[in-house]
This record gives C-alpha cells, structure tokens and sequence, in this order.
C-alpha cells in the first residue's frame, strides 16, 4: 500500500493485485490438479492481502478483481483464462461440511480482521499504534474504542473499525470488576443479553440511560448496595417479580466485584 494512499481508492490496491498475478506466474506453465489448485488458492492466494484487509476496508470493485483472479485460476487449468465455472463462487466459499471448498470469502474476511482489530484496541492498550490512535482521537469513557471521526482527511482505520461496532459490541460479555468501564443498561455484563433489552419496558423509564455501573453502586462499610435501582423497583411496573429475580442476580454476579 503506497504511503499516503486513501484507504478507499481502487487504485491503491493495485499492488496486492499485482501481487496475485506474480504468484500465479510461478504456477501457471505446471501442471496442477484441481485439488492442487484449491490448496495454493487456501495457502498462498487467500493470505496475500491478510495485512491489509486488517486495516483497512476492501472496497467493492477490489474485492471483485482479487476473487476473479481466483476463479479463473481454479477453474482455467492453472491459468487466467475465461473458461465455464461450473459452481458458484458464493458456494465454493462455504465450509466444507456445508457443501463447499473452504475458500475464504474476501468479505467476510475483511470483516473478520477488522473486527479482531477492533478487540485488539480494547485490550492492547499499551501498543504503539493503539497509543497513537488513542492520542489522536481519544477514546469514549470505557476505552473499549476511540471517538468517532468526523473529520474528512487520515482517519480510515477508525472509520473501517467503527463501522463494525454493531457487530462487534453485541457479542461482546463484561466481568465487571470496578464497574468504571461497563454500562448498567447497554452493556451485557450479567445474563444473556443487556438489560435495556431484557427490560425494554423498564429502561424507557431511565433518565440516565448511559449510566455505568460505577454510577449506580454505592460503596458502604460492608457490602454496599444499589443506589437509584430501589426507585425502579416502587414504581410498581408490571415485571416486578422478574425484577425481584433480576435483583437476586444482581447480588449474585456482581456485587463482591464492585466492592
């Protein structure tokens, strides 16, 4: 990837294409099986642009340029040629206990990467490039992930990582510990699922629907107890036996952690 290249521009990509195509020129006058041919595509075609694709997002066109080149090259006989692809690409990228090759589907690798890059910000926070992205934008109060950018120019790693947010956050469970980095109601820190999800109707009544769990746990001489929760509970809502349960839950998961 050239220095100074926009993270989008097809033209930028150019370099991995070439890339394929120099590889494929060490195979294409061999004989190579079918079979052969899948393995060099999962071993050697599929990683090339694993660098890259973990950084930034692969655009459309490029995506369909790189599988190109390796349809023709499974199904051309070793070469780029336009010969009949007697299955679906989608189809050759599924699981093989799913019918499929086991090639690696670009876009979901892309994604994948990204994601992981993502869980890398929250938990490597003492590497270089996750100290110079945090100094640069900063990060939101739980420093799981960096400010949203609205600026115009430089910031596509945050903008390709940020867009994956919604995939990524929602599988994503907490252990509490202080209670300073996780939300009471969007953060999945006890249960299956958050609260404002298992109590929609609960959490229309929040006012503070961002609070942490810090905020709502007041620290005593011995235990320490809920603070704010008690007034939820007197309004009467229809779910009160299930918060009474929700409650017991609480006591249990969390609270020797936020002691």
């Amino acid at each position: 990837m050239p220095l100074r290249a926009s993270f989008n521009s097809v033209a930028a990509w150019d370099g991995i294409e070439e890339r394929f195509r120099k590889r494929l020129a060490m195979w294409k006058r061999q004989y190579i099986s079918k079979g052969g041919r899948i393995t060099l595509i999962l071993s050697s075609l599929s990683s090339l642009p694993i660098y890259f694709m973990s950084i930034f997002h692969l655009p459309r066109v490029v995506r369909m340029r790189l599988e190109k080149i390796q349809r023709d090259f499974l199904w051309g006989g070793g070469v780029l040629e336009q010969k009949p692809h007697l299955v679906r690409w989608s189809i050759v990228c599924l699981d093989k206990s799913k019918g499929g090759l086991g090639v690696k589907s670009l876009a979901m690798l892309n994604k994948a990467l990204l994601g992981k890059r993502m869980w890398r910000f929250a938990n490597e926070r003492e590497a270089f490039w996750n100290q110079v992205i945090r100094g640069k934008y900063g990060e939101n109060r739980g420093g799981w992930c960096s400010y949203e950018v609205r600026e115009g120019h430089g910031v596509g790693l945050c903008k390709a990582i940020r867009k994956l947010d919604h995939l990524v956050s929602c599988r994503i469970s907490f252990v509490v510990g202080n209670g300073q980095r996780v939300r009471f109601w969007k953060d999945k820190w006890c249960g299956t699922s958050p609260f404002c999800d298992s109590f929609p109707s609960l959490f229309v009544l929040v006012t503070a629907k961002e609070a942490w769990v810090s905020d709502l746990w007041i620290v005593s001489a011995s235990m320490g107890r809920w603070g704010g929760v008690e007034t939820l509970v007197s309004l009467g809502v229809s779910m009160i036996g299930s918060w009474m349960r929700w409650r017991t839950c609480w006591g249990d998961c969390v609270g020797k952690k936020c002691c």
